[in-house]
């Protein structure tokens, strides 16, 4: 028996496989770049001067890949150790918030790499360089006491750096540091018991000072309390002499012009008794007349 061809057999297997080729291709075509990210064109390995914005976008199939940059805010932390000018040991914690500039992202990327490249690469040793630098020029007290001087220090130090390092990798401007914070002094245990001790003797100090303040204000009160209750018994005692002076003078005045006004007084003065005589049973008699008259 003669075996008939079926024409529709070969194309069972072709055309699906063509569809899924071209499909292939179409969406190979095209390439979606996320929000808050470029999109850095290599073509055949060759970075592309320009970036593609957040959407999406045709490409080269097979030729053209394309990077994901994140431009977003992000931050670097980096831990240095160092020694400040009294030779203490001081362990910093530095936080950098950056962001890459998309438009230099292309630039950026062939240059020194992506994200996480210049966050280990650039920014980290940013950050130790500078914190060593400045350290070195405070004493442990002022890293302290001078807190957000040395920050912003530290911020121009590693400002510097940077833009010295992009300049020399013919980048410019394709980072932007938004802060730099220092989130944490640390010092040698043996600091910080000297500190310790040095705030426990001065808390001493103040608080015996407050006392020997006490005292003498205390002591001041009472002499001057003393003082004005003397002042007080001295003005009583003078007004009481003046007073019994002037008396005594307006009394003599009056005896001067009015010499009945000294009978009157001795009258005052008299209890009534008569005098008595010794030798003499008789009571003398006293003309109280010529006594007033004389």
């Amino acid at each position: 028996m003669k075996k008939v061809n079926n024409p529709l057999s070969g194309f069972s297997f072709k055309y699906p496989l063509i569809i899924v080729i071209v499909i292939f291709l179409v969406t190979s075509a095209f390439v979606i770049v996320e929000s808050g990210h470029v999109g850095v064109i290599r073509t055949l390995g060759a970075v592309q001067p320009i970036a593609l914005p957040e959407g999406i976008h045709f490409k080269k199939p097979f030729i053209d890949k394309i990077e994901q940059m994140d431009i977003r805010l992000t931050k670097a932390n980096a831990k240095s150790q160092a020694a400040s000018k009294d030779l203490q040991t001081v362990s910093t914690q530095v936080t950098v918030q950056y962001s890459l500039v998309g438009e230099v992202a292309p630039l950026t990327y062939q240059r020194i790499g992506d994200r996480d490249v210049v966050s280990a690469t650039l920014i980290e040793p940013a950050i130790q360089e500078s914190v060593k630098a400045i350290t070195a020029q405070y004493t442990a007290e002022q890293l302290v006491t001078q807190r957000a001087e040395v920050k912003l220090q530290i911020q121009q130090a590693i400002n510097n750096f940077i833009d010295i390092t992009l300049k020399e990798k013919g980048v410019n401007n394709s980072l932007r540091i938004a802060n730099v914070a220092i989130t944490d002094f640390d010092f040698s245990e043996e600091f910080n018991r000297a500190i310790e001790l040095k705030v426990k003797a001065e808390q001493e100090a103040l608080q015996a000072l407050n006392e020997k303040t006490r005292r003498v204000t205390q002591a001041e009160a009472a002499a001057a309390e003393k003082e004005l209750a003397a002042d007080a018994t001295a003005y009583e005692i003078e007004a009481a002499s003046k007073a019994r002076a002037d008396a005594i003078e307006r009394e003599a005045r009056a005896l001067k012009n009015n010499p009945q006004l000294i009978q009157l007084r001795i009258a005052e003065k008299w209890d009534g008794k008569l005098p008595k005589f010794s030798g003499s049973e008789t009571v003398p008699l006293i003309n109280l007349d010529t006594i007033l008259k004389d």
